[in-house]
């Protein structure tokens, strides 16, 4: 499968990430190491999309796409994932050799859902979508946004969790594998700070 291309750019004369998804898939993952008094997180970014993959819907299979997710990746006790979720988890840790994330919050801008949606991933119940640009926010225009990670984990969690666990790896992907089509989106100023 082709992978997501990731480069350095210049646009509105600000240095930027450029993410071109064709037909591939990607992420660019960046592990962390945080102090157990790390304290409340928050997470800061801009981004802007130019093109959405053609028939892009995150509420299918076919679908599952999208120019530019930002995601936090936690280190969920596994007592915490449901039982056949768990063993679904450890099968996918074993072959694919990594440590996978038992929970993920991906913040996405997504063509059809509007802001405020939130959704768990087509595939994996494993990662949860929060909406937060939607099909009326203009394409080309850069938006700015900050989340608190700890209330998002717990509103999309609050099947499984009552407290937060470690953060572990913030990533950055875009993806048009399923729909076979072409996206192009730009992220700058990504920053990991306390609330």
């Amino acid at each position: 499968m082709p992978r997501t291309e990731f480069s350095v750019a210049t646009i509105d004369g600000q240095p930027a990430l450029r993410i071109d998804a064709r037909a591939s898939y990607g992420n660019l993952v960046h592990p962390l190491t945080l102090p157990a008094d790390a304290g409340p997180l928050q997470l800061a970014w801009r981004w802007r999309v130019e093109r959405f993959a053609d028939g892009s819907d995150l509420a299918s299979k076919a679908g599952d796409d999208t120019a530019l997710k930002v995601c936090a990746l936690f280190d969920m006790p596994l007592a915490r994932v449901p039982f056949f979720e768990r063993l679904l988890l450890r099968f996918a840790r074993s072959r694919s050799g990594e440590n996978l994330p038992a929970a993920t919050v991906c913040y996405v801008w997504d063509r059809l859902l509007p802001a405020g949606s939130e959704l768990r991933n087509a595939y994996s119940r494993r990662v949860r979508y929060v909406v937060l640009q939607g099909p009326t926010t203009p394409l080309g225009a850069w938006r700015s946004e900050r989340r608190d990670l700890a209330a998002d984990f717990l509103r999309v969690f609050s099947d499984e969790a009552r407290e937060v666990p470690p953060l572990i790896a913030i990533a950055i992907g875009a993806d048009a594998d399923n729909t076979k089509s072409e996206s192009r989106a730009y992220l700058s100023d990504l920053n990991l700070g306390n609330l």
